[in-house]
């Protein structure tokens, strides 16, 4: 058992939010959950030594969580009036739980997420409660995906879980006909997931496989429940993405930029799948922000290098994505793909818009692109300083060590 601290936070990583989800349908209550979460933990170090790791770890952590949950509530003041009150609570969360769980959502993450979600919660809250509280994600890499700092984050996560206790949301799974109306913000959670794993926002790695592997399995069961062009759209994006996993970093961990990638590595059973999808997107007559750019990443995918990518094309799927969602990250991206068609000036010019205007200015990704359009350009000096500031805004370790290698090559060229 010499290794069983490393098994039990193996068991942290890949099943503590599925742990909580169902703690939370059972008990109602985040807080409690997250407190008996951590001491189901606790007593796995301290038994599964001398007890064996059970069949079955989560049920044994569920079950485990639920005991402590029950202790807890026995220790709390005024329990003798409390608990008629709270034990009719839980069995008619239960109840209502059980009469649905058979027929529509079987899986506590994905129950709980559309729970989050629900319409009485502000949209600007829902999502970046359910990625703190569901998935995980700590409140700095959520503020980081939403461009914004932790303090305001931290607060809107807090109105997010008093607006369910004051308004007494329950913790019960949607009918089907609800979920439509809670869609938008179920995909924009995965997806969120999805993209903390494929890039992580801070750490010492690019990539965080657990998350992007949870958040496609979360898109393959909404699939299954709605077959919809936009969860179409987006399990496809995310297969595309994840089809690059191996190319993506050297042997010691550094970023290969996507023009640079050995494409011979790239899973084409993902692309393929990921293709199949896009088209029964686009079989429905709808094509929303998803599809779109999975399209983008399927025309990345289809060509045999950089130099042979249609860029013309993808620049028009830029010209759809940025009329149904404009936003200056597309019109970045979009200035990426002119810079390649037309060259580095024109993209250039785009992007100085974009800063001028006063957007992304601590999006270390917009200066760390201006940085490679002047390199291109032979404007080292300009360059140097747009690597510069680049690396001082990036907190993930390997972007650091790219933008820092380029600083050094700059510094040898002048």
């Amino acid at each position: 058992m010499s290794n069983l601290p490393e098994l039990v936070e193996q068991v942290y990583r890949s099943q503590s939010r599925q742990v909580f989800a169902t703690l939370i349908r059972l008990l109602g209550d985040f807080d409690l959950a997250e407190e008996v979460l951590h001491e189901a933990f606790a007593a796995a170090m301290k038994q599964w030594p001398v007890e064996g790791v059970p069949d079955n770890p989560r049920t044994w952590l569920i079950s485990t969580g639920r005991f402590h949950a029950i202790d807890i509530m026995r220790r709390r003041s005024r329990l003798t009036e409390l608990r008629p009150e709270v034990v009719a609570r839980f069995e008619e969360i239960e109840q209502a739980n059980e009469s649905r769980a058979a027929l529509e959502i079987e899986d506590d993450t994905l129950r709980l997420i559309f729970t989050c979600c629900h319409p009485a919660i502000a949209p600007k809250v829902q999502v970046p409660l359910t990625l703190r509280e569901v998935c995980g994600m700590t409140t700095e890499e959520i503020a980081s995906a939403f461009l914004t700092n932790p303090s305001t984050m931290a607060q809107r996560i807090v109105r997010g879980k008093s607006k369910i206790r004051c308004a007494g949301i329950p913790y019960v799974i949607p009918s089907k006909q609800d979920m439509p109306d809670r869609l938008d913000a179920v995909l924009s959670v995965i997806y969120l997931v999805f993209n903390e794993g494929y890039s992580a926002s801070s750490g010492d790695s690019l990539i965080r496989t657990h998350l992007s592997d949870e958040a496609i399995r979360l898109a393959r069961l909404v699939l299954e429940l709605l077959a919809a062009e936009e969860v179409m759209g987006i399990l496809s994006l995310m297969l595309l993405h994840e089809s690059r996993r191996s190319a993506r970093l050297t042997p010691d961990g550094d970023i290969v930029l996507l023009v640079d990638q050995d494409r011979s590595l790239w899973d084409r059973q993902l692309i393929a799948e990921g293709k199949q999808l896009i088209d029964r997107a686009m079989a429905t007559g709808s094509v929303g922000t998803y599809t779109i750019q999975a399209a983008i990443s399927a025309a990345h995918a289809d060509a045999e290098s950089a130099e042979a990518t249609d860029w013309g094309y993808i620049v028009q799927l830029y010209d759809a994505l940025l009329h149904t969602t404009p936003s200056p990250v597309v019109e970045l991206n979009r200035a990426a793909a002119i810079a390649m068609h037309d060259g580095p000036s024109a993209g250039l010019e785009i992007i100085d818009d974009i800063i001028q205007r006063g957007e992304l200015p601590s999006y270390h990704l917009i200066h760390a692109a201006r940085g490679e359009l002047l390199n291109r350009l032979g404007r080292f000096t300009d360059a140097k300083a747009a690597f510069e500031l680049a690396l001082m805004l990036a907190k993930q370790e390997p972007e650091r060590r790219f933008l820092a290698k380029k600083i050094v090559t700059l510094n040898s060229t002048s």
